[in-house]
């Protein structure tokens, strides 16, 4: 019998069948119930099933669902990971006027801190109840302290890295740093961004494989977050590209921070926008 529960309350007299996650962290679990009937709850499918619940009777056009608090992530994303994307390509850094460059990097961090903190509220809110439809009657939370679940972690780390990203950009947009300055306000604040982004992205991939590894393209939800883990490592690889060398002031590589930044930015894009017809998947 397993001691590891999931974070949901189950009917009186349920047996659990089968438990699946990683390390501490129960991300699916199935039980039967008191009749005779099996349940399966799974940590992002109850989190995105349960918000949406209550209007799901719109989602016949899920493209436009301003009602839903998981269509504002979706849009925030797909708003921020634009602008980096433009930001990052070559023709537009070149002729276009450095500052406006470095408002577009900022504006698009802004963007993903706020989706970050949405998606947050999102995790934190997650219905109390195995049946997503049956209403707690709880008022919306704000902030919580939810450390045995991987998907609270997840949100946390990443809204983290989103901060860090708002000093990094808006640091950049100071063109009279000395080395030393852009080192520590803009290099570092990136790759710690960076590798926070990772480490979400990293727990995401778990909640949803339910393990260490799993192939199953053909699920969405397993789409977007391949597509988020492969955008933060070309995030990370980005951010090691733009070290600046003590020596020349010069970074290691700016082709490879350019393109690992535009690669990473498309990844989230996509992630983003599938987000929106997660909501109806389920």
């Amino acid at each position: 019998m397993t001691t590891r529960s999931a974070p949901v309350r189950v009917p009186d007299e349920s047996v659990v069948e089968q438990t699946h996650g990683v390390g501490p962290f129960v991300t699916r679990q199935r039980y039967r119930l008191a009749d005779g009937s099996d349940r399966t709850w799974s940590s992002r499918r109850h989190r995105k099933v349960g918000l949406a619940h209550e209007q799901r009777r719109s989602l016949n056009r899920p493209w436009w669902q301003p009602r839903l608090l998981g269509w504002w992530i979706a849009v925030l994303f797909v708003g921020g990971s634009a602008l980096f994307a433009i930001g990052a390509l070559p023709w537009y850094a070149d002729n276009i006027d450095p500052r406006i460059v470095g408002v577009t990097f900022f504006v698009g961090s802004i963007l993903f801190t706020v989706a970050g903190y949405l998606q947050y509220v999102e995790t934190i809110n997650a219905p109390l109840e195995l049946d997503p439809g049956k209403r707690s009657g709880r008022r919306t939370r704000l902030f919580a302290w939810q450390p045995r679940r991987i998907d609270w972690w997840a949100a946390s780390v990443q809204s983290i890295g989103t901060v860090l990203f708002n000093i990094s950009t808006l640091s950049a947009m100071n063109l009279q740093f000395t080395l030393q300055q852009q080192e520590r306000l803009v290099w570092a604040p990136d790759m710690f961004g960076s590798v926070a982004f990772m480490i979400a992205s990293t727990l995401a991939w778990l909640e949803v494989s339910h393990g260490w590894w799993r192939w199953n393209p053909q699920d969405l939800s397993w789409r977007i977050v391949a597509l988020n883990l492969g955008g933060a490592i070309a995030f990370q690889l980005s951010a090691i590209a733009a070290f600046i060398r003590p020596a020349t002031g010069e970074l290691l590589s700016v082709p490879v921070a350019n393109l690992g930044t535009f690669v990473g930015a498309v990844g989230f894009l996509i992630g983003a926008v599938l987000l929106i017809p997660e909501m109806a998947d389920h």
